[in-house]
């Protein structure tokens, strides 16, 4: 593997790196040189994943490591640059210039003119290239003579140019995992020298928000607070005190017990109607390193379980909320969940579409139905008109007033009734209706609507 380097290195440039590489962050000396060493990311680079199987096979093309802080973009971007034989250059989008890119392409032509080698160009913060510098890139993308590899935390559809894009394999990292970050945050113990008690680990853990360059970096300071105080110990330890002085939060106690009892209170106030209760249970949850996706699934369920057609959009909402904790991520995703449980709180409350469908299963599970009403089966197919199908059938739309009365459960099941809605917010307009097509689908006289 190539790199390009300055000419002139001598042994009091080697002793000043050696001096640097000593003094520089405990992330920085903890750099993965392979990909085995890789924490979190198995999905991509787990035994036989696609990202894995180009890198070790060499056949990487442009791609774009997207993905927020602390993932490992340059960290695997580095790696690969170990595994390849082609040349390595890196370039920041912070600081480059189109000169630096019109340069870069100068070095790629040359050695592939000279020697017949490639060339990976890391650009690591691709999303702050402007139009002009990524255009500038491209015909060199397009080409092969560059197999790019960018970094962003920002969305790439959004920041990239959709030409570049479209050349390069888009592969997202994830936050990493509260077990990811502890064996990162171990293998920081042993580069340091020192020990840590297990709560005081997991604070850490739990606390870094899926980021491995600060959960490092907090164990850094926490070990350096260890040390200071027992200076004559051979491995200082790290106490609880140690992680929350680091971190500057306190661990909030959320054991197994917690866990449950937290997320029951937040859902029982929702349901009882009680913003206050529910933000302040969401907090709880949020400060204790719940997991975000963990707490919008619960009002994904609870916008039909509980608020149901009372207010059909608490649905929307709180769908909305989840997509925004996978794309915004915490902590400004707690803004969005906020959003979600103050509305789905404030809002009309109704579980009977969830009793609806529990009270049908439970009748299919008896047996009670029968089969399918000969007007209602399928006669598209040959032959099925032959056997009776669809006939007797009446097209509601064929009907001025949209609805013809006609049977459609079976003859088993002909009179049961599964959702009776309350009179609860927009569930009472459903009531009203249901009653108007009870009573033959008559227009409703002046007056039937209003509401007390």
């Amino acid at each position: 593997m190539a790199r390009s380097s300055a000419p002139g290195g001598d042994l009091f440039s080697a002793a000043a790196e050696e001096h640097l590489a000593r003094q520089a962050p405990l992330a920085a000396r903890l750099r993965p040189q392979r990909l085995d060493d890789i924490v979190g990311q198995d999905e991509l680079l787990g035994p036989g994943r696609p990202l894995r199987v180009l890198v070790e096979s060499d056949r990487l093309s442009s791609v774009i490591l997207w993905g927020p802080p602390g993932t490992g973009k340059t960290t695997l971007a580095q790696v690969i640059a170990r595994h390849t034989a082609k040349a390595y250059e890196q370039l920041s989008a912070v600081s480059a210039t189109v000169k630096d890119v019109r340069d870069t392409v100068a070095r790629a032509e040359a050695r592939l003119g000279e020697r017949g080698q490639g060339t990976i160009l890391f650009l690591d913060e691709v999303h702050r290239f402007n139009k002009a510098q990524q255009d500038a890139l491209l015909p060199s993308v397009e080409s092969g003579l560059l197999v790019l590899v960018g970094a962003t935390t920002e969305n790439p559809y959004f920041e990239v140019n959709a030409p570049l894009l479209s050349r390069s394999t888009l592969f997202r990292l994830q936050p990493l995992g509260p077990e990811a970050v502890a064996t990162l945050l171990r293998r920081g113990l042993e580069a340091e020298g020192a020990e840590a008690d297990e709560e005081a680990l997991t604070h850490l853990a739990d606390r870094a928000g899926g980021d491995g360059r600060h959960a490092l970096t907090c164990l850094e300071v926490a070990v350096a607070l260890a040390r200071a105080r027992d200076p004559g110990a051979a491995r200082p330890v790290v106490t609880l005190a140690d992680a929350e002085a680091a971190l500057g939060t306190k661990l909030q106690r959320y054991g197994r017990d917690e866990h449950y009892d937290v997320v029951s209170a937040f859902i029982k106030s929702i349901r009882g109607s009680d913003p206050q209760a529910a933000l302040h249970y969401l907090a709880r949850m949020l400060e204790a390193g719940e997991d975000a996706r963990f707490i919008a699934r619960r009002l994904v369920i609870l916008a039909s379980e509980d608020v149901g057609e009372a207010d059909p959009t608490s649905l929307l909402v709180a769908t909305a909320a989840a997509q925004a904790v996978e794309y915004v991520g915490l902590p400004e995703a707690q803004l969005n969940l906020a959003q979600a449980v103050v509305h789905l709180a404030t809002a009309p409350k109704s579980n009977r579409t969830a009793v609806a469908i529990w009270r049908a299963r439970e009748d299919v599970r008896r047996g009670v139905g029968g089969e399918v009403p000969v007007h209602l089966r399928d006669a598209h197919y040959p032959g099925a008109r032959s056997l009776g199908h669809g006939a007797g059938y009446e097209y509601p739309h064929d009907d001025p007033r949209g609805w013809v009365p006609q049977q459609y459960l079976p003859d088993g099941a002909r009179d049961v009734v599964y959702y009776e809605p309350s009179r609860h917010g927009y569930e009472q307009e459903i009531a009203e209706r249901m009653d108007r097509l009870a009573d033959g689908g008559r227009e409703p006289a002046p007056g039937d609507g209003d509401r007390s």
